[in-house]
């Protein structure tokens, strides 16, 4: 399958499809607004769970990638962990699933990702670095968010993605729920993949990726589960990278700065950073926003390099988890 031919959206569809036909089984709750725009909640009424949340990974991923509940131990704590894997890793991570669209207006705001990025190229600089951009009549939107959008925003993303209302489907899923939980940790390959590409690395060089990231248990509140998604990542995800690189040097050099534990941040729970930042993301060092490990393996030498580790004690804070003997 040649890279300009792989449509994201109409792959994707193919995984919505199934939530569309069977919304009881997925446990979303499905509805039509009055310009024709298909909601599916998977979280905010509606009660999501492990499905949805394996379903809503894969269609971030446009299609490109599957995803797998499993179970890991972490340091004595077991935990569900979500495996992801994709034989197009920059069109997957960075051209789907990257967080990288603000739905942003006075009265609303979400985080956008997933197929309908690569229509209305947001950000467009990302999409010219990977050579990469869809064509499809059908977009697909996941809105990591706790309300339903006003018709306002869902006509401005018909917009940006250049297609009818009655070809936008829009995804929620909120970050306190299951499928929210499942759906972040299910980025641990494309939060690695983007700190290779803003360490120099180009994405395009990846042929394969694979990760791991703990499924975090839910909490109530939004920034508590905020913390604990991000933790799974930082402190549990592990990535690696098969790439066809030519300067070993350089795959050598940035490996170290590719995890976590390169910040000066790390070490703590994100909830805890983050009220030091007095809740401002952009006080918080950027080096933070890494798979606590990763391995890259490149297929033009044989070689493999690897840096990070994963740090249980710091995922038991974030759970807050009392042991009883």
């Amino acid at each position: 399958m040649e890279k300009e031919k792989i449509s994201v959206n109409q792959l994707a569809f193919q995984i919505l499809n199934r939530l569309l036909e069977n919304p009881n089984i997925y446990g979303v709750k499905i509805e039509k607004n009055s310009s024709g725009t298909t909601l599916i909640d998977c979280g905010i009424q509606a009660k999501g769970g492990f499905e949805a949340g394996k379903a809503v990974t894969e269609i971030c991923l446009g299609g490109c990638g599957k995803a797998e509940i499993t179970i890991q131990e972490y340091g004595g704590c077991t935990l569900p962990t979500v495996f992801v894997y994709t034989d197009h890793p920059a069109i997957a991570t960075l051209g789907s699933q990257f967080a990288g669209w603000q739905i942003k207006t006075k009265d609303y705001f979400a985080i956008g990702s997933g197929p309908a990025r690569a229509l209305a190229l947001k950000p467009k600089e990302l999409y010219e670095k990977i050579a990469y951009a869809d064509n499809w009549e059908n977009a697909i939107v996941v809105l990591e968010t706790s309300s339903y959008p006003p018709e306002t925003v869902l006509q401005k993303i018909a917009d940006d993605c250049r297609v009818e209302n009655e070809h936008l489907y829009v995804i929620l899923v909120p970050t306190e729920s299951l499928a929210g939980s499942i759906q972040v940790s299910g980025r641990i390959v494309e939060t690695g993949i983007h700190k290779l590409l803003k360490l120099g690395l180009n994405p395009n060089v990846v042929e394969y990726a694979w990760g791991y990231a703990p499924i975090m248990p839910t909490h109530p509140k939004f920034v508590r589960a905020m913390g604990r998604t991000n933790d799974a990542i930082l402190y549990g995800g592990v990535a690696h990278y098969m790439v066809n690189h030519a300067n070993e040097e350089m795959l050598e050099q940035i490996i170290s700065q590719a995890v976590s534990e390169a910040s000066e941040s790390y070490g703590k729970p994100f909830i805890e950073i983050f009220k030091k930042a007095n809740y401002d993301f952009y006080k918080i060092d950027p080096n933070l926003f890494a798979p606590a490990a990763i391995t890259i393996s490149n297929i033009k030498t044989g070689k493999t390099f690897q840096a990070g580790r994963t740090n249980s004690e710091v995922l038991k804070k974030s759970l807050e988890l009392t042991i009883k003997t």
